[in-house]
């Protein structure tokens, strides 16, 4: 994939299909763009060009533990950066859990360049803002409190991120490891105190106002639960809302394969509405 100078920081990136509107669309955790592909190549057959990339700290891009915003707001800043220097805006946005809040913080923040939203799986509430501040956050403190720089480097999800990209290790252990978990630590403060709003990353007020076309498909589970979803529709004046697999379940978070089975639907769901709305 090519790589692109984002603030400092280099992504990697893909552009899947040759002509059409650009829809750039992420996964949710911190998965790498390469994760949904396969949803990617069927919404390009339909004929638009859709951007995957990883987020910084994620996949094969610079892992770079840094900034006071939140970092979901971090994100959707290289997001717009890197769509301004591949000239594709205005543009559709979406995503899956993480992804979808990273949208609709792009969204908030640049209106006028946004045509429409595609939100999948999102997330709200006290049981979602807690967990994930634990699994973002929390659990990353911990280990560099009691190991240092290097024992970062041995978790599961930093390894990775050097075995995609070498040279994060070589910036990982260059932080300073007091840096590290204050970085952390504000990030976190932003999951526990999303905790009253109706979607993290929003408030009521920002989402009443909003008036961007919204495709919205809720989630199934604890940490994204179907009523958090349909109470963001209800809250949006220019949004629809679609259920995709009805069942319910109480776990923490189904498997993705499960939504992997309903890309044919979810593709044609959101050619339709594309077609429909913008």
């Amino acid at each position: 994939m090519p790589i692109a100078n984002v603030q400092g920081v280099c992504l990697y990136y893909d552009v899947i299909g040759q002509s059409g509107p650009w829809i750039a669309f992420m996964p949710g955790g911190r998965k790498a763009g390469h994760e949904i592909k396969s949803l990617a190549e069927k919404i390009a057959n339909a004929g638009y060009r859709v951007l995957l990339h990883d987020r910084r700290n994620c996949g094969a891009s610079d892992v770079a533990i840094e900034g006071d915003q939140p970092e979901y707001e971090i994100w959707a800043d290289d997001l717009y950066k890197l769509l301004k220097q591949l000239d594709a805006l205005p543009a559709i946005i979406g995503g899956s859990s993480s992804g979808s809040r990273v949208a609709l913080v792009l969204a908030l923040k640049h209106p006028e360049l946004i045509r429409a939203l595609l939100l999948m799986r999102v997330t709200g509430g006290s049981f979602a803002c807690t967990l994930l501040a634990e699994d973002y956050y929390g659990q990353f403190i911990r280990i560099a409190e009691q190991g240092g720089m290097a024992a970062i480097c041995e978790t599961d999800h930093f390894a990775a991120c050097i075995a995609a990209r070498p040279v994060n290790r070589e910036r990982l252990m260059s932080m300073d490891v007091a840096r590290f978990i204050a970085v952390m630590q504000n990030w976190s403060r932003y999951f526990i105190n999303g905790v009253d709003q109706p979607v993290l990353g929003a408030s009521e007020d920002q989402l009443r106002s909003f008036h961007i076309p919204t495709f919205i498909v809720p989630g199934n589970d604890k940490i994204h639960p179907r009523d958090v979803g349909e109470k963001l529709h209800q809250l949006l004046p220019c949004s629809e809302v679609s259920i995709v697999i009805d069942e319910q379940f109480d776990v923490d978070s189904v498997p993705s394969e499960d939504w992997v089975a309903q890309y044919d639907t979810l593709t044609e769901r959101f050619i339709n509405f594309i077609a429909r709305n913008v």
